[in-house]
């Protein structure tokens, strides 16, 4: 097989695709256009959803390559392995409804052994094998077709695996929608098999895959029956990272090219203690590779406003960070770090991403801000821990309460994985038991408040917050007025400081039209309505006239906030008791968004 850098893969994927026909289309911001159900954009087809679904034809035409920089933190606790990674770059070529099976298995099979050089002895393949019997409700045939694709080529039924649901199929998306079977290509390391049941999607290590088609080529009806969907589509991925890993005979992908620099930089700066165990020196290095990297992206990702913060997206970036700083300091990293490492990655990738030199400056001010700011939390959790320890020797006591390891995580920011080193050094227990219980009963008291505050785009649910949280309502009220109807919300972020608004409009608003949104809602509020609140359900709050813009997003039970005759809305709260509250209302800034959305910033009087 060839041993090519990325950059060169990624030259030769988009230039043999274009050779079938392709259109070369730049990758989208890993941070998505109004889709609420993501924080971030974490494959290379989610860009695609609209063109891929049929509702919108893509102005390229209908055969689309691109490469998507796609973040995933899921499996954020994982990181340290040899496989898992934040950020990735996945390489993707698209048919909307173009050309289907045949060219998309012959054109990866040609990649693969043609231009990466791989053995066609090397390829192990997996199709659909099918669900249910011929007219049970939800039957899918056997992806045969696919099966015979592969066999013409020259791959033998030994080495194609037929395998359920859960291991070849996509979609759809909701309980009904477009979906399909899939065909990945996993290449054969050489290992041994891990026992009889070894097979492409082990994880032992003998199958990687390597490759992904998607053919969406169904439709899942209401009745939970998959009928032919009228329209081909092929989605496929093929992850820039883990090719490289596989055709340098590299170990792990951590010991490629790609990430060469940042692993010298971070070994330059460290400075281990002798005790440290080696396994663990290991997992910080690749912790600290792989979260500075991701969060280097997001900080100076084009769309921009994803910044260290307490919830969505903010709060992912702030914990990949403050990972990061904690790995540091067990390597003995000083303080500092995350700027120099930014522009480590900086001059690794600027030349394909240019977004990261123009916006490097401010990546490095937030960097450098949260650094500190979470040295100066670890610094004061160290020293409250400090207290805990010579209280238990005090008293002939060695065990360290789980109520106590989880007050320091929760009061005092201070990790538990910290606190279980330390302990261990001054030769104390931890109760993990008492402490996941405790860190469990927050987590259940968190979600159940964060199905009321965080969904609502607010920051918080302080005295502030809610007053700004409750002049959205009266803006988009005031916006229905001065624009029409169709000014519909498409979201919200609220802090203390500000609350932003994404609302439906195809062009800038005028002065006057500003002018008159702010005179409606200063008015309302010099009003003094009263802001009231019931629980009901979504068909009957529609019955009464209230706006629900989300849809299934609702449970069964809805609070209705009504303020006057001015607003009625399903929401999630939190709200003031009369608009008189709000003291006064002022937007700073009328702005595009994106396509065909607009973004008001303002603010409401102190108080």
């Amino acid at each position: 097989m060839k041993n090519l850098t990325a950059d060169e893969l990624r030259d030769l994927y988009l230039k043999f695709f274009e050779s079938k026909g392709h259109k070369i289309i730049p990758g989208a911001s890993v941070i998505p256009e109004n889709d609420p159900t993501v924080l971030f954009t974490t494959a290379g087809m989610h860009p695609l959803v609209p063109y891929l679904m049929g509702a919108m034809e893509h102005p390229a035409g209908t055969r689309l390559t691109d490469v998507q920089k796609c973040v995933r933190t899921g499996d954020i606790d994982e990181v340290g392995d040899a496989a898992h990674l934040t950020f990735f770059e996945m390489l993707g070529n698209w048919s909307l409804n173009d050309y289907f099976k045949k060219e998309a298995i012959s054109w990866s099979y040609e990649f693969l052994t043609e231009k990466l050089g791989f053995s066609p002895g090397q390829l192990n393949i997996t199709v659909f094998r099918g669900e249910g019997a011929p007219g049970d409700e939800g039957y899918i045939p056997a992806d045969e077709e696919a099966v015979e694709i592969w066999k013409s080529l020259g791959i033998p039924e030994e080495r194609i695996f037929r395998l359920p649901r859960e291991d070849n199929w996509w979609g759809p998306a909701g309980t009904t929608g477009p979906c399909g079977p899939d065909t990945e290509m996993f290449i054969d390391t050489g290992k041994e098999k891990c026992g009889s049941g070894c097979r492409p999607g082990c994880h032992c290590g003998k199958y990687v895959e390597i490759w992904n088609d998607v053919f969406m080529q169904y439709n899942k009806n209401e009745e939970g029956k998959f009928v032919p969907l009228g329209r081909h589509n092929v989605d496929t991925g093929m992850g820039v990272e883990r090719t490289i890993c596989m055709m340098s005979g590299a170990p792990t992908v951590y010991d490629t090219e790609i990430f060469a620099p940042i692993m010298a930089a971070i070994d330059r700066m460290s400075n281990v203690p002798a005790d440290a165990d080696p396994a663990e020196v290991l997992k910080a290095r690749r912790v600290i590779a792989d979260h500075m990297r991701t969060a280097t992206f997001i900080l100076c990702d084009p769309k921009g406003g994803v910044k260290p913060g307490n919830i969505g997206a903010n709060y992912v970036l702030r914990r990949l960070i403050r990972r990061a700083v904690r790995f540091a300091r067990m390597l003995g990293i000083a303080e500092g770090f995350t700027v120099r490492l930014a522009e480590t990655i900086c001059a690794k990738y600027a030349h394909v991403y240019p977004e990261l030199k123009a916006n490097l400056e401010q990546c490095k001010l937030d960097f450098e801000a949260e650094e500190r700011r979470f040295n100066a939390t670890l610094d004061k959790g160290e020293a409250m821990y400090r207290k805990v320890a010579e209280q238990l020797k005090l008293h002939g006591q060695n065990r360290i309460s789980g109520k106590t390891a989880f007050k320091l995580y929760d009061t005092f920011g201070f990790p538990f994985e910290m606190t279980l080193e330390m302990a261990a050094k001054d030769s104390l227990e931890v109760d993990r038991e008492g402490f996941e219980e405790a860190n469990r009963k927050h987590q259940e008291l968190s979600r159940t408040t964060s199905a009321g505050s965080f969904k609502a785009g607010l920051q918080d649910n302080s005295e502030v917050v809610t007053r700004m949280h409750t002049a959205t309502h009266l803006l988009h009220a005031a916006l229905h007025k001065v624009l029409g109807p169709t000014a519909n919300q498409k979201g919200s972020n609220i802090t203390a400081e500000r609350l932003r608004f994404d609302f439906t409009w195809p062009e800038k608003m005028t002065d006057g039209q500003i002018a008159e949104v702010e005179k409606l809602v200063n008015g309302w509020i010099e009003q003094g309505i009263d802001v009231t609140k019931k629980t009901t359900t979504v068909e009957e709050a529609k019955a009464e006239g209230a706006m629900a813009l989300f849809g299934s997003k609702y449970g069964d039970q809805v609070s209705l906030y009504t303020i006057g005759d001015v607003s009625k809305e399903i929401c999630c709260g939190p709200h003031v008791a009369n608009t008189r509250e709000l003291g006064g209302f002022k937007i700073v800034k009328e702005q595009s968004s994106s396509a065909g959305v607009r973004r008001i910033k303002a603010t409401i009087a102190n108080m």
